[in-house]
């Protein structure tokens, strides 16, 4: 009776312990307060050819490049290309025509892209980007235990994929906009120099008022 008392005893004690070091297993290991998941921005190339008449396109090419434009959902952030061996200046105004529709303006440079553009055709490329965050959502620390107080492995996963699926040109997230700063100057300045020439509000004496009696 005594030996399966101890058998028992020695049962429950070993699946106490294997809970323990269970519930041991996954914590979290980041000890600083940045997120370990980070968006992460891919570019994309689309190709089409498009052949060229003389010094420009001929409308049924115009008309294919304005359906690939919209199945494309050419939108803001894209940026289109023109590979011309030739370099005509009519085939990038005729590209430059219809991308402007969509508010795009043609790049100056040459996207490299595989193979080679035949002769008579011009290669039109459209450059994608596209933001997101792998790995989010991060479940994996399902411990409670966190012994080196660090950050659990879902921490920032909530702001970073709102932040990357809700900007409008995911290159943002890596240079950024460049500007000349000259809007911002002139405004500022505005604003500094009406300050400064604005006389003072007692430099014109004060104003007269009259009182009267009566009423209630």
């Amino acid at each position: 009776m005594r030996n399966d008392l101890t058998r028992k005893t020695a049962a429950a004690l070993a699946l106490s312990l294997s809970l323990g070091l269970g519930a041991c297993g996954g914590m979290p290991e980041n000890r600083s307060l940045y997120s370990t998941k980070q968006p992460v921005v891919e570019r994309t190339h689309y190709t089409l050819d498009v052949a060229t008449q003389g010094d420009g396109l001929p409308v049924s090419e115009q008309q294919r490049l304005v359906g690939w434009f919209q199945s494309m959902e050419l939108r803001y952030g894209d940026r289109v290309a023109v590979d011309d061996p030739t370099n005509s200046a009519g085939v990038r105004d005729a590209v430059s025509r219809l991308a402007g529709r969509y508010g795009i303006l043609v790049s100056d440079g040459v996207v490299p892209t595989d193979g080679y553009v035949d002769p008579g055709r011009v290669r039109v490329v459209i450059s994608r980007t596209l933001a997101s965050v792998p790995g989010c959502p991060d479940w994996s620390a399902k411990s409670d235990i966190n012994y080196a107080n660090a950050s659990y492995p879902n921490y920032g996963c909530s702001v970073n994929s709102n932040m990357a699926a809700m900007i409008a040109n995911p290159e943002d997230l890596i240079a950024g906009q460049q500007g000349t700063g000259e809007t911002v100057i002139m405004s500022s300045n505005k604003a500094i120099d009406t300050y400064r020439e604005l006389p003072p509000t007692g430099s014109q004496g004060l104003a007269e008022v009259k009182t009267s009696e009566g009423g209630n």
